[in-house]
């Protein structure tokens, strides 16, 4: 990725750089959307083998981060998808995206489904880009907001 040197950990929700990164994550949607209400994920719903929880870490700083959860039965939700300002549009989110993908393929799920919002145009564009399809926004805290947006993925269909 651009001559960075990029590593990706799984970590705990509860990880205090995860939570660092969770935190401005969730201060920038409040810049974009005003207080909704957004909280911090609950750890236990982000453990491996049913979840995931990962940190991007560039030249040993923290820089992106991003998890999965179970939503149904072989449907996987992502959250968090975060990636610090001063590196996006260089492909660190497509890299956090692809490992998810990759480990929740591996721990038997065949969909990922995800949430995101028109005042979010990076996501609006990179999910579409990664073969994310719309889908009819289902069952979540934001299904009534006329921003939101839901995508969906058939992980088997290019794997």
């Amino acid at each position: 990725m651009g001559g960075f040197d990029v590593k990706l950990t799984v970590v705990s929700v509860d990880d205090p750089v995860a939570r660092q990164l969770e935190g401005s994550q969730i201060a920038e949607m409040h810049a974009r959307y005003g207080d909704f209400g957004m909280q911090p994920l609950p750890a236990d719903r982000f453990e491996p083998p049913a979840g995931c929880f990962m940190v991007a870490w560039i030249d040993g700083e923290p820089r992106g981060c991003g998890g999965y959860r179970v939503l149904i039965p072989g449907i996987a939700e992502i959250k968090r998808m975060y990636v610090k300002a001063s590196m996006r549009r260089q492909g660190l989110g497509r890299l956090i995206l692809a490992e998810l993908e990759r480990l929740a393929q591996a721990a038997g799920y065949q969909e990922m489904w995800l949430e995101t919002g028109t005042e979010q145009p990076e996501a609006m564009a990179l999910y579409p880009s990664h073969g994310y399809l719309p889908i009819p926004c289902y069952q979540h805290e934001y299904a009534d907001d006329s921003r939101s947006r839901c995508f969906a993925k058939n992980l088997s269909s290019d794997r």
